[in-house]
């Protein structure tokens, strides 16, 4: 009899519409690997839609992020703006980074920022922000073999404030997807996070951040972090 193999979960670090970096990641891991992403799928990149069809037609899991937030916030006012048919677009203009996730569903035209309101591409961002609205804050996988706390995968590191998920979940989920400040050392659990880029996986006494900066320039990175075998795999920007 074959002995089965594990199970092996990997959380990926801040994408931000690079789909093609992203494929290029997951070719280098095993064949079976679950994939957790730690948010921000999207913005910045020119692919959020190829990055959130990718993510969903696998099933994988993933934690909303600060940018999923902006996507809700200002998709939300793109939709009103044409329902009420308002002539006026500066609103795309008023978040730096919808206006390329806007060009990935076919909804603003590269060459001259031309509105396009095509239903299909619409009702296709709809369905997308639907899928975004239904993103949980945190993955708790638990106690694991090889960790002396529960470890948990949220944006951004949120240990000082894990006390507060129960009592204060919308406190909690604030600092869940924004939080920048330095993990303490006196956290009760082990979080694996992104947010806050560096140029390597950066290890701490209680955290891993895997955010390598994808999506914030062609000398940036992006990684992935293997809760069982602690194992980091990272691949350069594709262009």
């Amino acid at each position: 009899m074959k002995e089965k193999k594990m199970q092996q979960h990997y959380i990926v670090g801040d994408v931000h519409g690079e789909y093609k970096t992203l494929l290029a990641l997951v070719a280098l891991l095993p064949n079976n690997a679950r994939l957790i992403f730690v948010g921000d799928l999207v913005n910045r990149g020119s692919q959020t839609k190829e990055v959130i069809e990718f993510v969903r037609q696998n099933a994988f899991y993933a934690v909303r992020g600060n940018h999923e937030e902006y996507f809700l916030k200002y998709g939300h006012l793109f939709l009103d703006m044409l329902a009420n048919k308002e002539e006026n677009s500066s609103l795309i203009w008023s978040h730096r980074m919808l206006p390329s996730t806007l060009r990935s569903y076919g909804l603003l035209a590269l060459e001259n920022g031309e509105i396009i309101s095509d239903q299909e591409a619409i009702e296709a961002f709809k369905k997308d922000m639907e899928w975004i609205e239904s993103l949980s804050i945190a993955y708790e996988f638990g106690q694991l073999k090889g960790y002396s706390l529960p470890v948990v995968v949220t944006h951004a590191p949120v240990d000082r404030y894990w006390i507060f998920k129960e009592s204060h979940p919308n406190y909690f989920a604030f600092f869940a997807m924004n939080n920048r400040g330095k993990p303490s050392k006196e956290a009760p659990i082990f979080n694996i996070h992104g947010h806050i880029p560096h140029e390597e996986v950066l290890f701490g006494m209680n955290y891993v951040n895997v955010d390598t900066g994808c999506g914030r320039g062609n000398d940036r990175a992006l990684s992935a972090y293997c809760v069982e075998t602690k194992e980091v795999v990272t691949v350069p920007i594709v262009i």
